[in-house]
């Protein structure tokens, strides 16, 4: 069997923090994977901004039901679950994705959870494992399965490097230099052409 596990924000909806901190005028609340690559030290730095400008779990929602899959994702998605199991990793968290993943059709999700007071107020997030994408592909793999993996930062590069291919998804230069193995694809047309080349290039070695 084959599996594709795609990471969610920037390859098939928007950076939710970067539409949040549009939305709100808070520039800070724009650092993304992309910029700081340690995950820990990421979400403090958001959690303490949503703190002093008191702003909660249902302030972030309310700018995430008004968002909708990047254009054409939906179809992407659509058409490649009629060839292969698909498995979404993300770094995101359930209280964030659930409007999104309804757009998307209700795709596999993998991803963490967030704690919050009676206020609604965000005070703590819960990892589902350390580095759960790399070790998500792994374990597939010990189930047998073949994965093709893509993704666009630098939190995707371990499960792209632990797939049996992987492919990075409209990265930033930085990545894409200093990641030179992964193939770079710009259009989800591209994207699923790699997509199958390497399942094709797999199951001939």
């Amino acid at each position: 069997m084959h599996i594709v596990c795609l990471d969610l924000e920037g390859v098939l909806v928007p950076e939710i923090w970067i539409e949040f901190a549009a939305r709100t005028g808070i520039p800070e609340l724009r650092r993304t994977t992309r910029d700081e690559p340690d995950y820990d030290k990421l979400m403090r730095y958001r959690l303490a901004i949503l703190a002093g400008n008191d702003l909660g779990l249902p302030d972030v929602q309310k700018v995430i039901a008004e968002m909708g899959p990047l254009p054409g994702a939906r179809e992407f998605v659509d058409a490649l679950r009629e060839s292969y199991q698909l498995i979404i990793l993300s770094d995101t968290f359930y209280e964030f994705a659930r409007p999104l993943m309804r757009q998307l059709g209700w795709p596999t999700l993998f991803c963490h959870s967030l704690e919050t007071d009676r206020r609604g107020m965000l005070v703590d997030y819960h990892l589902r494992l350390p580095d759960q994408k790399r070790e998500a592909v792994r374990r597939l793999k010990e189930l047998r399965f073949m994965v093709v993996a893509a993704g666009d930062s630098y939190n995707d590069t371990a499960m792209l490097s632990e797939a049996h291919a992987g492919i990075l998804f409209r990265p930033p230069a930085n990545v894409a230099e200093q990641f030179p193995q992964f193939p770079v694809t710009q259009s989800y047309d591209d994207l699923r052409a790699r997509i199958d080349q390497a399942f094709a290039a797999c199951r001939s070695r």
